[in-house]
């Protein structure tokens, strides 16, 4: 399978829909001076591609009373033991992100929480969670740097 290439007008494109993947394609092709038509042949061969693999809604959890983050590394008895536990931890609707990592960790979590209170419930679930050791949480004071303009923009620099 060929490599699909990206040209200026679909790193255009993607820059506007990163920044608000709800822009319909006719406002789009207004400020690139392109059809609208254009632009959906352009989605679509990304789509196809796998390069777009859909679009996403952000939330602002503050407002909805989820402000509080925290990140869990969780240590496993046996890394045997990483599959159900990973199923166990999807059951928890307060963790958003688990990656499994090398390192000091064998699971890495974040989770949303309304408060400590409600953290530390969340964080107790994890520790019950058969085949967990121990889990180490780090608070998030504020998200300093979330943007995915940046690496893109660097991605089409070396593509």
């Amino acid at each position: 399978m060929a490599k699909f290439r990206l040209d200026e007008t679909d790193h255009h494109i993607l820059d506007m829909l990163i920044e608000n993947t709800r822009t319909p394609f006719t406002d789009i092709a207004k400020r690139l001076n392109i059809s609208a038509g254009t632009v959906h042949v352009r989605v679509k061969k990304m789509e196809e591609a796998g390069i777009i693999l859909g679009s996403t809604l952000s939330l602002n959890y503050e407002k909805l009373g989820y402000a509080f983050i925290a990140y869990v590394g969780i240590f496993l008895k046996n890394t045997s033991q990483t599959k159900f536990v990973l199923e166990r931890i999807n059951e928890i609707p307060f963790v958003t992100v688990a990656h499994v990592t090398t390192g000091k960790f064998n699971i890495f979590c974040k989770i949303r929480a309304r408060d400590t209170h409600h953290a530390k419930d969340v964080i107790f679930q994890l520790d019950d969670i058969e085949g967990v050791y121990r889990t180490e949480t780090m608070i998030s004071l504020e998200e300093s740097i979330n943007d995915k303009k940046r690496l893109m923009h660097s991605i089409f620099k070396t593509i």
